[in-house]
């Protein structure tokens, strides 16, 4: 799977996860879907270059070209 297909799958999931939530909100769906999209949610914003810098946490493609030399 090339690294363009990866980004558009992310986006489409963020935009489910995002339903999720507001579809529990308005009681449509189970607390147990809210959960998994809350989790999704942290996931992807712990995985922020934000939250990377906050973290001092490098990306992994900068660990692996680093290994590599």
């Amino acid at each position: 799977m090339n690294e363009q297909n990866q980004e558009t799958l992310k986006h489409v999931l963020d935009g489910a996860s995002i339903l999720t939530v507001i579809g529990t909100l308005v009681e449509f769906l189970p607390a147990v879907s809210a959960v998994l999209s809350i989790v999704w949610v942290a996931i992807r914003i712990y995985e922020t270059e934000t939250v990377k810098k906050l973290m001092n946490r490098k990306d992994d493609d900068a660990k692996q070209e680093q290994e590599s030399t």
